[in-house]
């Protein structure tokens, strides 16, 4: 590739543009995970061609079954749409090496096999439909491709197979119009950026698409961290993704995997646990080999959404919330000059909910759905919510939120470290700090 940068060039470049970038993904905080592939037609797990050594001849006669209904990738997006997501993410090439499109570096695809369709095309219209952000999941690794094990201990091989992905990458990034992320997979077996030519492959990536992020998978740290199957806050942009039921990122039988799948108000739970550490939620749903959305998914995935719409997205765009630690009945999140208290658990019994750590003047509280306001007394030790309603306000999961407004920027010194503390030394055990950001 003509000019290109030194890594240090590269990143820097990158990071002059990175804000405005990242702009929308921050205010996203939601998004829809697709997996699918010929893993779906076998109905095991996505990594089953690998780990159940299935030599390549047969493992491809799944292709033969692979047939993804028409209007599929709708039903999907539709279903994000209705979840409160903001945007999607298609495996467009798993490790299998089975590509999703009409690709004429790999002939081992949708159009030539299967559906004989362009998966992938019909992706992007379906996000455009319905005014998603669009996002490619391309594998480094291919077990299909006679390289894609040698590239690690042979230089020829490595050369032939560093340019088949960047040529696949390529394709992607041309044929289809703006995209919006690019998510890498499982840089193996090469194990460095210079392994896999990452600078060279991303430069080409952002010259064809100046606005795309990109994970930091290929080995570079690129636009964010992606945690995987944890949520575990990353210091930067970050997202966690999530499988549906902790088992398979691809189709499972419904049946079977249901009681391990993810209840509404799990999600919510987990939107939370991202929410209070400024990361983002990648939640995944692996389509059966027809294309049609598991059961399993879709009764809580519009749960979700009714619930999100009923807070008027307060979900959204809060890019720098902070979390108050705090016992796990009533938990709190603030940004600005708001505090949002996500009720787990109703406090039926006293009718009461106490917030102790906040320095402010709160100035009103209410219910986020309704704005009905709500009673409320502060000391010097705390804030006393009181006067609530016998049962949650929330009639769709039983997940109450309440705004508190202050009078300016909330500071939270942390349990323990109010005056009440200079009463009762004993409540500095366990102290909370507030985290620089």
């Amino acid at each position: 590739m003509n000019n290109l940068l030194s890594k240090t060039e590269y990143e820097r470049c990158v990071a002059e543009t990175r804000d405005e970038r990242m702009k929308w993904w921050r205010d996203a905080r939601f998004g829809m995970f697709i997996h699918l592939g010929l893993y779906s037609v076998y109905g095991k797990h996505e990594w089953a061609m690998a780990m159940e050594n299935w030599p390549i001849e047969e493992y491809a006669k799944f292709a033969d079954d692979f047939l993804p209904q028409k209007g599929c990738c709708r039903e999907w997006a539709k279903l994000a749409k209705q979840a409160g997501m903001k945007y999607m993410v298609l495996t467009t090439r798993h490790h299998e090496g089975f590509s999703l499109w009409d690709s004429k570096v790999n002939s081992f695809n949708s159009v030539n096999y299967g559906p004989k369709r362009d998966i992938v095309e019909e992706f992007v219209q379906a996000c455009r439909e319905f005014d998603l952000k669009i996002g490619f999941y391309s594998s480094l690794m291919d077990w299909h491709h006679p390289d894609g094990g040698a590239c690690a201990f042979d230089q020829e091989a490595r050369i032939r197979f560093t340019k088949y992905i960047m040529e696949l990458n390529r394709e992607l990034m041309s044929n289809y119009g703006k995209i919006d992320i690019l998510w890498y997979d499982v840089a193996q077996p090469m194990e460095s950026f210079e392994g896999w030519n990452s600078l060279e492959l991303n430069q080409m990536v952002r010259s064809l698409q100046p606005d795309i992020i990109i994970n930091n998978r290929s080995l570079l740290e690129e636009d964010f961290q992606t945690p995987e199957g944890r949520i575990v806050p990353a210091g930067r942009d970050w997202e966690a993704c999530m499988t549906f039921n902790g088992i398979s990122w691809g189709c499972l039988d419904s049946g079977r995997v249901l009681p391990f799948s993810h209840s509404a108000q799990q999600i919510v739970r987990m939107l939370y646990e991202v929410t209070k550490e400024s990361g983002n939620l990648l939640l995944n749903i692996g389509p059966k080999a027809d294309g049609t959305i598991p059961e399993e998914a879709i009764e809580p995935l519009e749960a979700v959404g009714k619930w999100v719409k009923e807070y008027h997205g307060f979900l959204y765009g809060r890019t720098d919330a902070k979390q108050i630690i705090y016992h796990g009945t009533s938990n709190l999140t603030y940004c600005d000059n708001k505090a949002y208290v996500w009720n787990f658990f109703w406090p039926e019994k006293d009718r009461t909910i106490y917030i102790a750590g906040i320095q402010n003047r709160l100035k009103k509280a209410y219910f986020l759905s309704d704005r009905k306001e709500i009673a409320f007394k502060q000391d010097e030790y705390r804030i006393r919510l009181y006067d609530l309603p016998g049962e949650e306000e929330d009639r769709i999961l039983g997940i109450t939120v309440i705004c508190l407004e202050f009078d300016g920027e909330v500071t939270y010194w942390g349990r323990g470290l109010n005056r009440h503390a200079t009463r009762y030394p004993q409540l500095n055990y366990g102290m909370v700090y507030q985290k620089e950001r």
